[in-house]
């Protein structure tokens, strides 16, 4: 039986239900959808470095951070238009997440993570202590987006500009995930030896892999930051690397739609659980070890059980590729030459 969307079909009906929101719904709801379009593009960038690429980095937080700061800075302390700031932000984001690549070129796997993490701690300590500059831990008011001459306000003028923006490195990715650059980083997630001996230069892909990451990120936080109207310190912290990982293990690793529907879902969680108060991360932590143990792989790994939902994600299809052993008895049998 065919089924009634596939993903392409998917992803339309939801960005246009998201299109659609500010029309029919109350200021909370559009917040609630202008993160998770936030979201979608952490999550997104993410997974290609992590799903796709291979590579456990947790710096994640920190280059949305900093995206979010230089946007904000430029416009406060320059005087710097948004439309001039944001790729700015974007831009610096980026770079610093290259730089990062560079530990990456030695270490992997959990010595990667630490460096990585440090990384952000360092970043995070920064954002609290260089007051004459980032304004410390209290954090300060970010100007509102401007659109004029357009009749827009500024609530709904981010929120249809992070739309547009969602929905073109949503399309990017995808290209990118059926790219040959793609298929390079498989290759280097799945065997470093084996890229190396197909060609694949790893200095190259794996400085690529960072800096697309971080450009995605640089692009959330140039966004979060007229939309929120103020930023902090405490909104680019550990728990911001979490929730931004949980989304890519809940959706799917290595998964384009997996990265949508995992920053998806976990934004409207994180929101059903504010009811919860004092035991929101006793919750939460319970609702990742039932997807770790029951949905190890993720819902897009769950999707592809249905036509039309084929994308090609991280985890290995053995049952499709897998080869079979001889059993011992019939290697035990002699081989009989055809006459």
């Amino acid at each position: 039986m065919k089924p009634i969307l596939g993903i392409r079909q998917f992803l339309a009906l939801l960005f246009l239900v998201l299109a659609i929101v500010p029309f029919v719904a109350n200021p909370y709801i559009i917040y609630v959808c202008n993160s998770i379009l936030l979201y979608i593009i952490l999550a997104t960038g993410l997974n290609i470095l992590v799903g796709y690429a291979g590579q456990f980095a947790l710096a994640n937080a920190a280059m949305f951070g900093i995206g979010a700061y230089g946007t904000a800075l430029l416009q406060v302390r320059l005087g710097v238009p948004y439309f001039a700031a944001a790729p700015t932000g974007a831009v610096l984001a980026m770079l610093i997440g290259t730089l990062i690549a560079l530990p990456a070129l030695r270490l992997s796997g959990i010595y990667l993570a630490l460096a990585t993490l440090a990384f952000a701690m360092f970043s995070q300590w920064v954002l609290l202590h260089w007051n004459s500059v980032t304004y410390g831990g209290g954090g300060f008011p970010v100007p509102h987006l401007n659109l004029s001459p357009i009749p827009v306000g500024p609530d709904l003028g981010i929120y249809y500009l992070s739309w547009l923006v969602t929905i073109a490195l949503v399309v990017v990715a995808w290209w990118i995930s059926r790219s040959r650059i793609g298929r390079s980083f498989i290759a280097i997630r799945d065997s470093e030896v084996a890229a190396q001996c197909l060609g694949i230069s790893l200095w190259r892909y794996k400085t690529l892999a960072f800096a697309i990451s971080g450009f995605y990120a640089g692009v959330a936080g140039a966004l979060y930051a007229p939309m929120l109207g103020y930023i902090s310190p405490e909104g680019f912290d550990l728990i911001q690397m979490i929730i931004q990982k949980s989304m890519i293990v809940v959706g799917g690793m290595g998964s384009v739609v997996g990265s949508v529907i995992g920053a998806t879902v976990m934004v409207v969680v994180l929101e059903g659980l504010r009811a919860f108060k004092a035991t929101q991360e006793i919750v939460f932590g319970a609702i990742l070890i039932v997807f770790v143990i029951f949905c190890p792989r993720g819902i897009a790994t769950l999707l592809r059980r249905l036509p039309g939902w084929d994308e090609p994600v991280s985890s290995f299809d053995s049952a499709r590729y897998r080869v079979e052993a001889p059993s011992p008895v019939a290697a035990a049998q002699p081989v009989r030459e055809k006459p």
